[in-house]
């Protein structure tokens, strides 16, 4: 009975255990990476699902204009009750004389058809032939208005790993805040009970203990602040991960800096290579040199091959069923230069579009070159930063110590305290600025 006892007494300690390990996982947050931050967004942006279906509709629009290449087939019927008789009048001998017969027919024949129903039935088919030169011409500008819609989906998406990666660290910034925020408080605290111990020594006074607490109150209500602001900022970032706004998570710890970028050449040929802007300008050169082909295309006449087939129904004395085979031809050859006035038209085009992808480029190494130099310059300021926070850290150390053995008045530890909180601020403003600005210099190269 003993052993029975004791064995279920451990069961029972280790379900508790366990329960508790349980409850307490299910109670931390999400720990999230950059990285997974960024491909829940590629999967669940509405955004980015818009632009998406919209190279759908370029998709689906190119395969129905393809259909364009195959024959047509156009079906007619027009019902009608005519509103007065048809009459034909047939004179004798209209369909010839012969020696046997005399003249057909032998006296003038009147064919009447009465006012009734009828109805005309004609059907047609046409495989373009000559017109296929066009209508091809006019699918690789369909084919081209796809690969810019792809273009386009390449941008969207990195403006929105660009934009979740700006948010991520906006709330890794206040995390940071919130963080130094806490570790000021305890401070303060901690200085608020030496001080106390002070006045009840009557070795400091009592108006001293009260600054301490109002700059305690002063943080306490800094952090409630930057609480407010951490919970608006991850609705946010939930919102463009495309999940529930409250659904809770923490960033990841990572290191304050990466490790240094490529040289700056290296970043613009890849920017040149990768970025869409430049995609989307190289696209609308070809869009423009196919505009001025099709313009010239219609120099060319029409040439169709056609079979035709008309039926008319209810009428007396005409044929019932006629179907013929042939082939279609249409030139407009006076236009007054028209065609003309439009290939010069498109020309102007072509050089419009290549001074804009020249700008564009121009503007792209630009803007990498202007990221690169800034990511240097955020660097060496975290380096900066880092070491006057931790030598402000270490004076405060030194001069609560001496407070505390009484070598050191309170105004001392106060101005310090104020500088480490200053040291603190600048030091998570720089670490943000940093992962800014490499997330603009990674968008500005083109990479995800």
């Amino acid at each position: 009975m003993r052993r029975l006892l004791t064995s279920l007494l451990f069961a029972a300690v280790m379900a508790g255990v366990t329960l508790a390990a349980v409850l307490a996982a299910q109670e931390q947050p999400e720990v999230l990476t950059v990285d997974q931050a960024v491909q829940i967004a590629l999967a669940n942006n509405r955004n980015l699902k818009i632009v998406s279906l919209n190279l759908d509709v370029h998709a689906e629009r190119l395969a129905a204009d393809k259909t364009k290449r195959l024959p047509s087939f156009n079906t007619y019927v027009f019902g009608s009750q005519l509103m007065t008789p048809i009459s034909y009048t047939v004179p004798p001998g209209q369909f010839g004389t012969y020696p046997a017969t005399g003249p057909i027919p032998a006296t003038t024949s009147y064919i009447t058809t009465p006012a009734k129903l009828t109805a005309l039935v004609m059907a047609r088919m046409s495989q373009p032939l000559l017109s296929l030169y066009r209508i091809n011409l006019f699918l690789k500008g369909q084919e081209l208005s796809v690969e810019q819609a792809k273009e386009q989906l390449r941008e969207e998406r990195h403006a929105v790993v660009d934009n979740v990666r700006q948010n991520y660290y906006k709330v890794m910034q206040i995390e940071n805040e919130i963080d130094s925020l806490q570790a000021s408080i305890r401070q303060y605290q901690e200085l608020d009970r030496i001080t106390l111990q002070y006045v009840t020594e009557q070795v400091a006074l009592k108006s001293e203990n009260l600054e301490v607490r109002a700059k305690l109150a002063h943080e306490q209500l800094n952090l409630l602040k930057a609480q407010d602001k951490l919970q608006t900022a991850k609705q946010m970032l939930n919102d463009l991960l495309g999940r529930d706004l409250k659904t809770p998570f923490r960033t990841a710890a990572i290191a304050p800096v990466s490790g240094k970028e490529e040289n700056l050449e290296l970043a613009e040929a890849r920017a040149l290579e990768q970025n869409p802007k430049v995609g989307e300008a190289a696209i609308e050169v070809k869009q423009a040199t196919n505009a001025r082909q099709l313009a010239k295309s219609q120099y060319l006449p029409d040439l169709n091959l056609s079979i035709q087939y008309t039926s008319p129904f209810g009428y007396d004395f005409v044929p019932t069923n006629v179907a013929n085979a042939g082939f279609e031809f249409r030139w407009d050859p006076f236009d007054w230069g028209r065609r003309k006035h439009d290939v010069n038209e498109k020309t102007i085009n072509i050089e419009q579009s290549k001074l804009k992808l020249t700008s564009t480029k121009a503007q792209i190494l630009i803007n990498v070159g202007d990221t690169f130099r800034s990511l240097q310059e955020a660097r060496a300021a975290v380096t900066v930063a880092q070491a006057k926070q931790e030598a402000s850290r270490e004076k405060l150390r030194e001069v609560t110590l001496q407070y505390e053995q009484k070598t050191a008045l309170l105004r001392d530890v106060l101005q310090q305290q104020s500088a480490v909180e200053s040291a603190n601020s600048e030091y998570n403003n720089a670490v943000e600025e940093f992962w800014s600005t490499k997330a603009n210099f990674q968008k500005a190269i083109g990479e995800e």
